[in-house]
């Protein structure tokens, strides 16, 4: 409830303090007494529009505080605490309004934004005025009015929850439809992608022993001709071994007959031999490693180019072609795991969707009945008013396509003032002016 109000320096009051006990207080006066005046400063209070004619002339300021208790867990409390606001047992809310038509807001003397001052002030009080589209009047606050005449609150919230719960799981399942239809889009690629690379099997490393095999294929071949010319020397038809074996027996045979002089000569040739036959060994050892099939240069060659062709066309190494192999592969798993996942967040939005039209539905056909009881309630009171002739109606329509927090029902006050005229908006044939705190 509001305790207090002071006023320094707002129009014609210089210095006001008041101090309001439990209960209802009423404030009287003739015209030009000052009432629209207080009202006027509860309003910048509670972050209203300022204005530099607020302020009383010669003051170079004015100031409004509004002292106020609320219940433990009054919704302005969370507010002031999700903003890192004192929240301590009164809630002091402070304007300051300056004669340059600029304004300061304070919640328990913590500088706050003009628009937090009105967030919690329009959440502590209300004003009804005869020219003021708010509070009573104002259709949007008569669904909840009605929730709470009818003990409603609980059933509100249920579908509020349900709602809360549809519009995540449709969140969900547009998220994943998104997903799904990016991955389809790049999925016959994917699928070409896994059939190259899997056709090729890559594996790291092999870069580097095939190109190491490739050069030393290259250097037997251009070694091929020098071999062949070795040979040909060494064992062809002119090949100097036979020769000298020849000629090596003959002068034997003469050293045998006596002619000792020839004896170095044999001996050089016998090692001449021995030499030549060590290197035809080495030959021979030679031409077997070098012996290759001239397809495995080709085939050795096409697999190369192959990694190397594949690696550019994805902009990578050869090493990680088998890296870009296990991604799409993964990005085709995902896309089947998606469209599992897509159809089970369809059926979970299904079931959420029936819980909410349950729920909505179960509160409007309470809403209903509490539309009679409150109409029938308020008439009742309209005869000490002076107003037996009236009529107070509740105008509820249901929108079953409609998915909100509030349910299907969109809930306004009517009042028919005398028999015969049509019945319209509160808003519109209602008049009268008061204050309330809102509590």
């Amino acid at each position: 409830m509001l305790n207090a109000l002071s006023v320094r320096n707002i129009v014609l009051i210089d210095q006001l303090d008041l101090v309001l006990d439990g209960g209802m207080t009423v404030l009287t006066g003739e015209t030009g007494a000052g009432k629209s005046i207080l009202l006027d400063a509860l309003t910048l209070a509670l972050g209203g529009r300022g204005d530099a004619s607020l302020v009383r002339n010669g003051n170079e300021s004015g100031q409004v505080v509004a002292v106020l208790q609320l219940a433990e867990g009054h919704p302005a409390r969370a507010v002031l605490r999700d903003n890192a606001i004192p929240d301590d047992e009164d809630i002091i809310l402070r304007r300051v309004q300056y004669a340059d038509g600029r304004t300061r807001a304070f919640i328990n003397d913590q500088p706050v934004s003009a628009t937090m001052l009105q967030r919690v002030g329009a959440q502590v009080v209300e004003i009804h005025g005869q020219h003021d589209d708010r509070a009573l009047v104002d259709a949007a606050t008569h669904r909840a009015a009605l929730d709470v005449f009818g003990g409603l609150e609980s059933q509100a919230r249920t579908v509020q929850a349900a709602w809360e719960t549809l519009v995540e799981t449709m969140d969900a399942v547009a998220a994943q439809k998104r997903l799904v239809a990016e991955a389809l889009a790049k999925e016959d690629y994917a699928r070409h992608t896994v059939e190259e690379l899997s056709a090729l099997a890559p594996i790291a490393s092999e870069e580097d022993e095939l190109s190491a095999r490739r050069q030393a294929l290259m250097q037997i071949e251009k070694s091929a001709a020098d071999v062949g010319e070795t040979d040909e020397l060494l064992n062809g038809p002119s090949a100097p071994g036979p020769a000298l074996l020849s000629l090596m027996r003959r002068l034997a045979r003469k050293i045998d007959g006596g002619a000792t002089l020839f004896q170095p000569i044999v001996e050089g040739l016998d090692a001449t031999l021995v030499a030549l036959d060590t290197t035809s060994e080495a030959l021979e050892a030679l031409k077997r490693e070098m012996a290759f099939d001239p397809m495995e240069l080709e085939q050795v060659e096409e697999r190369l180019f192959a990694l190397r062709a594949a690696a550019r066309k994805h902009q990578t190494s050869c090493d990680e072609l088998s890296v870009v192999l296990a991604r799409y592969e993964a990005e085709l798993e995902t896309l089947q795991n998606g469209e599992a996942h897509l159809v089970a967040l369809e059926s979970a939005a299904a079931r959420a969707t029936e819980i909410y039209k349950s729920a909505a539905q179960l509160l409007s056909t309470a809403r209903a009945k509490a539309a009679i009881r409150l109409g029938t309630a308020v008439e009742s009171e309209l005869p000490d008013l002076k107003l037996g002739a009236a009529r107070f109606i509740v105008d509820h329509q249901i929108d079953l396509d409609q998915v909100s927090a509030t349910g299907f029902d969109k809930i306004s006050f009517h009042v028919q003032t005398n028999p015969g005229t049509t019945a319209g908006p509160l808003l519109k044939v209602a008049s009268g002016e008061n204050c309330r705190a809102s509590y």
